[in-house]
């Protein structure tokens, strides 16, 4: 159990999924959004890109922040051999990104950050997402009923092509999903 000892948590998303799954850890929030561009340094290494999108998003709050106000951002990128697959902004390049993460094994890397007044604290889990070969009959049935362009690497691993692509998963299913809430959980235990 957290005890936020009074403190205002901020979620500073619009993604229901990570809505769905900070309410897991039954704690009251208020979303609060500040459009910010997702956009870093083209020669920053792919393992330094959420991390320094998720602090991005924090501190876009920093000079409207109350005192006993939490905001909590977070950002995934999904990384194949060294190459960021962001969201995809057609059926085409949804369609071009699941073709090469089938057969393959990619890295989902989400990181997550606090901030208050007094500091800020971020930190990055990483889970290695195996997927099978997937035909393209697969491909464009999800992409059709599911719509995945507002998900890195055109996928949700909560939704149908994660029912029946994901073959095998090192680290937390929810750090694919979006929000590793065991950081959070402790962040907020240790704050």
């Amino acid at each position: 159990m957290i005890d936020l000892k009074g403190k205002q948590l901020i979620l500073a998303s619009r993604s229901p999924r990570r809505q769905e799954l900070l309410k897991g850890l039954h704690l009251d929030f208020e979303i609060r959004i500040k459009e910010t561009e997702e956009d870093f340094p083209a020669d920053m290494p792919a393992d330094q890109v959420a991390p320094f999108l998720s602090e991005k998003k924090a501190k876009a709050f920093e000079s409207e922040l109350n005192e006993g106000e939490l905001v909590l951002a977070s950002d995934t990128v999904v990384v194949l051999e060294g190459k960021i697959l962001n969201k995809p902004s057609d059926s085409a390049e949804a369609k071009e990104m699941l073709k090469s993460l089938s057969g393959n094994v990619h890295e989902v890397m989400t990181s997550i950050t606090i901030l208050s007044s007094e500091k800020m604290v971020t930190q990055q889990d990483i889970a290695k997402v195996t997927f099978k070969g997937l035909s393209d009959e697969e491909m464009d049935f999800y992409i059709t009923h599911f719509q995945p362009f507002d998900k890195a690497g055109a996928y949700g691993i909560q939704e149908w092509i994660g029912f029946i692509g994901v073959e095998k998963l090192e680290g937390s299913f929810y750090t694919v999903m979006g929000l590793p809430v065991h950081l959070v959980y402790r962040v907020l235990n240790e704050w």
